[in-house]
């Protein structure tokens, strides 16, 4: 039998989010993760700062022994671009804030590396388009770590949509927003800060789009043709003018349906947070949207009728924190 690939990361940033990718990709793996063929290692943590590059979840050599102390090897760095220069690394996550994702996942693709970057993938098209073209000519691989995509509900949800089972899907719900009391955080917060990509959309409105992507664009009969038309709306904070709260429609005329998304960083997520209604039925999801861990199929009387004759609920659990499902399914 062949000896697994091992697939050494390098970090960039070592926040908190990097720090639960890590748990869940390399800690868990061996009892998490039923794969074989592959084995996650940490090769190199970086932080621009390097006396952050000591500090417990800002970096570097405390991060590793937190987090990655079975791997004697791996190494903390004081700069990015040492990560990606590393010969050792050939797999590099974004774990930055916002603003940062384009110089960073720049930076290591055209080092030859492979990416998985944080969400929101770029602050705009035009960057993400960039990245798209140099990954193409670095002849590597490139994605958004938008895990929810991958965890089994999500599948569960989608299989039954595309089934046909509820009849044909018109209308997807889906609400993912906080409060995150912006009258008593500082404006240098990264919710808050423009500098930092701050504001609902590029925070939170993720989220409700991968579930739009998941079960509209993915659709059989939709054959990944984009959406027919867009339109949104915003309503910024006068505290530093990013979005508060936004929703965004699309429309996705192959299979005749259209997503209502939304997100706010003023008020807390409603409950049932995804609602997609079909014609024979509707699935109910109760929140967080990003890691919701059961769901309900109403089954209709009659179609369009809205009248539910009986109701089936299911429930999935699993140890840590999901993400090690992405990594099961993309390397």
């Amino acid at each position: 039998m062949a000896a697994p690939f091992e697939l050494r990361w390098g970090i960039l940033g070592a926040g908190h989010i990097s720090s639960v990718f890590v748990k869940d990709y390399y800690l868990t793996q061996k009892r998490l993760r039923d794969v074989t063929d592959v084995i996650h290692k940490v090769a190199a943590v970086g932080s621009r700062d390097a006396a952050k590059a000591q500090a417990l979840w800002n970096g570097g050599q405390e991060f590793i022994d937190k987090h990655a102390s079975s791997n004697p090897e791996t190494k903390a760095y004081g700069s990015y671009e040492e990560v990606v220069g590393d010969k050792n690394v050939n797999a590099i996550y974004i774990g930055t804030p916002h603003t940062h994702h384009y110089s960073c996942t720049s930076l290591a693709l055209r080092a030859g590396k492979h990416v998985l970057c944080e969400k929101p993938f770029t602050s705009n098209a035009a960057e993400l388009k960039s990245l798209i073209s140099i990954a193409k000519e670095n002849n590597v691989f490139l994605m958004e770590a938008m895990w929810t995509r991958f965890l089994p509900i999500t599948g569960a949800i989608k299989s039954i949509i595309d089934s046909g089972e509820l009849g044909d899907v018109k209308v997807l719900h889906a609400d993912l927003a906080g409060d995150f009391k912006l009258d008593s955080i500082p404006k240098t917060h990264r919710i808050l800060d423009p500098k930092l990509g701050g504001g609902a959309l590029l925070d939170l409105g993720p989220y409700p789009f991968v579930w739009a992507a998941a079960i509209l664009y993915e659709h059989a009969l939709n054959k990944r043709e984009p959406p027919s038309h867009v339109a949104g709306s915003m309503v910024k904070t006068k505290l530093t003018g990013v979005d508060s709260s936004t929703t965004f429609v699309l429309n996705f005329d192959r299979v005749e349906a259209q997503a209502i998304l939304s997100c706010s960083i003023t008020i807390s997520t409603p409950n049932p947070a995804l609602v997609v209604r079909c014609r024979k039925g509707n699935i109910i999801v109760a929140p967080p949207i990003y890691r919701p861990k059961s769901f309900i199929i109403q089954y209709l009387d009659e179609p369009g009728s809205g009248v539910v004759a009986r109701e089936e609920s299911r429930e999935f659990s699993f140890e840590g924190g999901g993400w090690h499902f992405q990594g099961a399914q993309i390397f």
